[in-house]
């Protein structure tokens, strides 16, 4: 076993006059996932080499979508949550869905709001909705492999119980011994998932076939929370289909989404 990491998920926390605010690691994986996303995509539509035939779309235009995206990922990854995962609770306690602060994101929530915000923005500005979506997919995996980084910090969404050398015991979770899931997503849908899709981005023309980088990405995305949710603690009382969890029931139709973007 190897000793959980005595790290506070508060970064610092400041007390004045009966205010109290406290910056938390999740919250700035969330503020510089989105910024290094935004800098790197105007970048990328600012390099006149990659487009012959035209960017997708202006820097300015990137900074307008930034808006779309951050309203997506919260209010999808909440809803998502709401809906999928504790949809009786929150039948009962309605006035509890605006307590981000006391955790309850949902991955999948967080993408269909990001697609939806998406498809919004291009409609509004005129724009191709697929092309711009190959340009928001390349960058997402560094945000997710900082929120999984959090996740581990915080010591939540932890793994099964297992007898590997570099299991740990996870505070909240029981005298148990349990896969550092996290890092396992961290790795598979962050740092691998980003190298599949930059190597497609610069190592082949997938960034001028529209759909392409959002197809792998679900797949590969799927794929990978597939493998992942074999060793991650289900969440108690929520259950998938056909024995799957709700995590791997959700990939499902993201692969065959991605296959079809791919092949079509």
């Amino acid at each position: 076993m190897i000793p959980f990491p005595d790290i506070s998920p508060e970064i610092f926390r400041i007390d004045l006059g009966g205010f109290s605010f406290a910056l938390r690691w999740y919250a700035l994986a969330y503020i510089v996932g989105l910024v290094a996303g935004w800098k790197l995509i105007a970048r990328l539509v600012s390099t006149p080499r990659l487009w012959p035939a035209g960017a997708p779309m202006t820097p300015a235009q990137v900074e307008s979508l930034l808006t779309w995206v951050i309203l997506g990922v919260v209010l999808g990854g909440r809803l998502g949550f709401v809906v999928f995962y504790q949809p009786a609770y929150y039948m009962q306690n309605p006035g509890h869905i605006l307590r981000v602060w006391e955790g309850g994101m949902s991955f999948h929530g967080g993408v269909i709001g990001v697609v939806l915000g998406t498809l919004w923005f291009a409609w509004r500005e005129k724009l191709h909705w697929l092309r711009i979506m190959d340009y928001v997919v390349v960058v997402y995996p560094i945000g997710h492999f900082l929120g999984r980084l959090a996740n581990f910090v915080n010591g939540e969404v932890w793994g099964r119980e297992t007898t590997v050398p570099w299991g740990m015991i996870f505070p909240g979770g029981g005298e148990v011994v349990r896969h550092p899931s996290q890092l396992y997503q961290a790795g598979l849908e962050g740092l691998l998932l980003g190298l599949i899709l930059s190597l497609l981005f610069w190592k082949s023309d997938a960034r001028y076939k529209p759909g392409y980088l959002a197809g792998h990405f679900v797949l590969w995305m799927g794929a990978f929370r597939v493998v992942a949710e074999t060793v991650r603690e289900p969440d108690i009382g929520v259950y998938g289909l056909f024995g799957m969890t709700m995590g791997q029931t959700l990939c499902v139709p993201m692969i065959l989404l991605g296959l079809y973007l791919i092949f079509s």
